[in-house]
Order: structure tokens, then C-alpha cells, then sequence
């Protein structure tokens, strides 16, 4: 690693403020030199921790020279464009997830990085713990013998009033919260190809007017089905489960385990039970490591066709296949996905 890459952060989000933050500043391949919000009270607030630059507005961060990068964690509805005038501007990208709420809009995207040899990386956090690499192991190893399905959950109790994700307009609703993250889990272990052969989304009886409950039936074209699950007014779940002709494999706090324990995989095959321990490890921090490795990778003096730059394109592949499905979900559900959002002025967020 050479340099650390210096990142600027669009957004003083909840996400921000208390992950990526200290992730930033902390990892040692990326420095903290910037953090952005329309409230000049909230961006002082955000960077004093740090030492950095506290800015007024994101154009003018967009504008600093010293800024290298930046980490864009705005609400959905924004990610477009604020992403776009970031490739723009000629910073390269760490966006939260879902990049957009559109596939051709996050291929268009895509595209734009590419052209000016920049990184766009989706921040899906969970994919690097190596727990998953263990589980394909086993997967692989024959461990519960041939695939036959995967199931997948992640539910978090309810958003206090005011949260940014009760907010249609700005792209709310469990989908894009929450069920990002099952979907991404089945591409992840199911592969190319997944349809969907039915899903439900539930609104809440409040009249928030956002989808709280969802649910998706998916299958891959040689015939292996996925059950995901997600919402935002439950009782918490993360965990999914593959199952097989000889066994299964449950992988409990599998979207956000601690950083400070280590995780267990469960092998159920037959009447024995085996429980296999995966170190700890700070999924957070090896998201942040990751993006620094592909912008260095990808930077003009930079070594070509490393592993760090086929990782970008697999990483890209990966996130236009779970935009897809996010999609196909959303019109399984007999939703609209030409929905547009507008932000009104009304709304608060940083």
C-alpha cells in the first residue's frame, strides 16, 4: 500500500457518524480529510473527532483538490446524484448501499467511472467477513452434498418517527433498507440468473406510506429456490441458511456480526451437529481497506491487471446483479419501478 487515500465523506448520516467515520480515520490505508453537510453546525460536529476539514455544502467539498475520494452515505433517493457529480468531479466512490433504485441508472453510473478510470464501489459491508469464504468452502467441499435451497432474513425493530428510511420520498421502505441485504446474500452464493417467482411487499397500517415487510421467492435457472425475508418493525433476525441433499449450513448475525467475536458456522448432516468458529474480524474496517486497495490499483502509475483491479470488475458485476434482482422484486410485488423520488425542501438530513 502506498499513500493512504484521502476521503471526504458527502453527509453527516447515523452510518457515518458512527461506523464509517472511525472506519475512515482509522484503518490506516485511507486518511479522514473531509466531511460535508448543508448544516455547517453538523459538519463542525462530525469532524472534530478527527481534525479534519469540516465543509459547508457538498460542492465545495467536491471541489478540493485534496480530496481524493469520497464516501457518499445520503439517503437513497440522492445517491444518483451526488455520485455522478463525485465521477464528475474526478473523486472516486464509496457509496452506501443500494447504489440507486434503478439498474440502468447504477450501470450508467458504472459506466461513468470506468470512462474517467475511476472507482465506484458499493458499500455492502457484510461480503467482506470471511465467514462467507468459509461457508463456500464448505458449499464446495460437499459438506451438505448437492445445493437444493438458501434462505435468508433481516429484520430490524422499528425506525424511531422521523428516520430518514420512514421517508418515501427519499427512498424509505425495507427493500431499500434491509432487503438489500438477503438479496445480495443469494447473489452472492446463488450466482447469475436468479428471477423471482413471487414476492410481497407490506406497507405499515400507520400510513408512513413505506413498504415496512417484504418478502421474495427467487430461483436460479437450474431450479434452486431462495426464501428472503425483510422488514423494518420486527423483531431483529440476521442469519441465513443453505440446505442440501445430505445437510445444511446456519450462519446466525450474518449481516452485521461483531467486530469483537469471533462467528459461528452451524453444519447440520444427519443426527451430528458440528459448530466450526471463524476469527473475529472488522467487517467494517475490511470494507474501507478494500476500497483504498482499488483506487490505488486503478490509479495511472498503478500496477494493470492486478487482482485489485479484477476485483473491481467482480465487485461491479456483483452490484448490478443484486440491482436487478432488487428490481424484480420491487415488480414481482406489482410495484413501479420508474418511480422517481424528490426530496422536498422540507426534509432534514445532512
Amino acid at each position: 500500500m502506498r499513500d493512504p487515500v484521502r476521503i471526504g465523506v458527502l453527509g453527516c448520516a447515523d452510518i457515518a457518524r458512527r461506523r464509517m467515520l472511525p472506519a475512515l480515520a482509522g484503518a490506516g490505508d485511507t486518511v479522514l480529510t473531509a466531511v460535508a453537510s448543508r448544516d455547517a453546525g453538523k459538519a463542525a460536529r462530525a469532524a472534530l473527532p478527527y481534525g479534519c476539514r469540516a465543509v459547508t455544502g457538498y460542492p465545495p467539498l467536491l471541489a478540493l483538490p485534496e480530496v481524493e475520494a469520497v464516501y457518499v452515505p445520503l439517503p437513497v433517493a440522492l445517491h444518483a446524484e451526488w455520485v455522478e457529480a463525485a465521477l464528475l468531479a474526478g473523486k472516486h466512490v464509496l457509496a452506501e448501499k443500494p447504489l440507486t433504485t434503478d439498474p440502468d441508472r447504477s450501470r450508467q453510473l458504472f459506466a461513468l467511472a470506468r470512462a474517467r478510470g475511476l472507482v465506484l464501489r458499493e458499500n455492502v459491508m457484510f461480503v467482506h467477513h470471511p465467514q462467507h469464504a468459509a461457508v463456500r468452502r464448505l458449499l464446495a467441499g460437499g459438506a451438505i452434498g448437492e445445493l437444493r435451497s438458501f434462505h435468508a432474513s433481516f429484520t430490524v425493530p422499528r425506525r424511531p418517527d422521523g428516520d430518514i428510511r420512514l421517508d418515501p420520498a427519499l427512498g424509505g421502505g425495507a427493500l431499500w433498507d434491509v432487503g438489500v441485504y438477503p438479496v445480495r446474500a443469494a447473489v452472492h452464493f446463488l450466482g447469475a440468473g436468479l428471477r423471482v417467482a413471487g414476492a410481497v411487499l407490506t406497507g405499515g397500517r400507520d400510513g408512513r406510506g413505506v413498504d415496512i415487510a417484504g418478502s421474495a421467492l427467487v430461483r436460479t435457472p437450474e431450479g434452486v429456490g431462495a426464501h428472503l425475508d425483510f422488514g423494518i418493525d420486527h423483531a431483529y433476525r440476521s442469519a441465513y441458511e443453505l440446505r442440501g441433499s445430505e445437510g445444511r449450513i446456519t450462519v446466525d448475525h450474518a449481516f452485521t456480526p461483531p467486530a469483537d467475536r469471533p462467528s459461528v458456522l452451524r453444519l447440520d448432516r444427519g443426527t451430528t451437529t458440528r459448530e466450526s468458529t471463524v476469527a473475529a474480524h472488522d467487517q467494517v474496517a475490511g470494507t474501507v481497506r478494500a476500497f483504498a486497495r482499488a483506487v490505488r490499483a486503478a490509479a495511472p502509475d498503478g500496477p494493470s491487471g492486478t487482482a485489485g483491479s479484477a476485483a473491481v470488475d467482480r465487485s461491479e458485476e456483483a452490484s448490478l446483479r443484486q440491482a436487478d434482482l432488487l428490481a424484480d422484486v420491487l415488480c414481482g410485488a406489482g410495484r413501479d419501478l420508474a418511480r422517481t423520488f424528490a426530496p422536498p425542501s422540507t426534509t432534514e438530513y445532512s
